[in-house]
């Protein structure tokens, strides 16, 4: 029995990995924009949290060497349960609880069928542009202080 059959035939692991990282990294303004475009409220009934606690963020020299524990990180989490009995799951960095609460709705309309595809496009659509935005202009100011070096050679060596 492969993972997938285990954990139900609904499930696209890739993709909730992809949801979750984008609910991770959403702001505050884009879920609740998105929750208030919402046709349908669903009811919402809190399982764990939000709350707020640290994790050790780790890190290795050179990228390959030893790991180390670098520091402490500030992260928010919370589980929520639908009417309809998806459970929702988000963390986040920070201490925005509201954040994280309406974030792990997010990620139980995501999982149902009927309200995926507003989830997509409503909310996940909108982050990742925005990412992709910030990604550009950081290229783009990276690339303006761009120095090309060269070497001139004398003509008698």
């Amino acid at each position: 029995m492969d993972l997938a059959e285990q954990i139900g035939p609904n499930t696209d692991t890739t993709g909730r990995r992809r949801a979750a990282g984008l609910l991770a990294r959403a702001t505050t303004g884009e879920l609740q924009t998105a929750w208030d475009r919402l046709p349908a409220k669903p009811d919402v009934k809190p399982v764990r949290g939000p709350e707020t606690g640290l994790v050790m963020v780790r890190g290795r020299i050179g990228g390959g060497g030893a790991p180390f524990n670098l520091g402490e990180a500030t992260v928010t989490r919370a589980t929520v349960l639908l009417a309809s009995g998806t459970a929702g799951h988000a963390h986040a960095l920070g201490t925005d609880k509201e954040k994280v609460r309406l974030a792990a709705v997010f990620d139980a309309l995501w999982q149902e069928s009927e309200t995926r595809g507003f989830v997509e496009t409503a909310l996940l659509g909108v982050i990742e542009a925005r990412i992709a935005a910030e990604d550009r202009q950081k290229a783009e100011e990276t690339a303006a202080t761009r120095v090309d070096f060269f070497t001139m050679v004398r003509g008698e060596d």
